[in-house]
């Protein structure tokens, strides 16, 4: 199963903006990241509709066709963590920017650029980047399913030696 793998996803889940109040006049927010069979999540934040996570998960991928879904909760403590919204992000331009010939090109290079579009979550447009010789994608992420609320992040890709990237 190892043989298949491609790499690793670095997502760097930096703050939510705007989010869902659930409590009586807040929430208490925290993100669980979803692909495939993987499941992780942030630290909760009491009290914050703006939470500042700055927080680092990795995933690792197989299939760049398979998305990435983004859940931000409120966490309860004798009930049921309420949801506060979803999104789901395509990680395939970010991996075909990662096929490109970079060699040579200046840090701060944009590689592409990802319009929102009723087809992705994107609050607005998104930068596939070259800095310091590492591809990044930079997205703010607007949640479904919920009255408001945006979540800012950015992807870095991770190589494993003997993966198939």
């Amino acid at each position: 199963m190892m043989n298949d793998l491609m790499g690793l996803l670095r997502i760097h889940i930096k703050r939510g903006v705007n989010l869902a109040v659930r409590d009586v006049n807040t929430s208490d927010p925290y993100c669980v990241v979803r692909m495939g069979k993987q499941k992780l999540k942030t630290r909760i934040i009491k009290k914050d509709v703006n939470p500042e996570w700055d927080e680092e998960l990795t995933l690792s991928v197989q299939d760049p066709s398979v998305p990435f879904t983004l859940t931000v909760y409120d966490h309860d403590t004798f009930t049921k963590d309420d949801p506060m919204g979803d999104a789901e992000c395509d990680i395939h331009p970010f991996i075909e920017a990662l096929k490109m010939n970079t060699e040579g090109l200046p840090t701060g290079t944009i590689i592409t650029r990802i319009q929102p579009s009723r087809q992705n979550c994107l609050a607005e447009e998104s930068r596939i980047t070259l800095v310091d010789g590492k591809i990044v994608q930079d997205m703010v992420l607007r949640l479904r399913h919920v009255e408001c609320g945006e979540v800012e992040i950015q992807l870095q890709w991770i190589n494993i030696p003997g993966s198939v990237m």
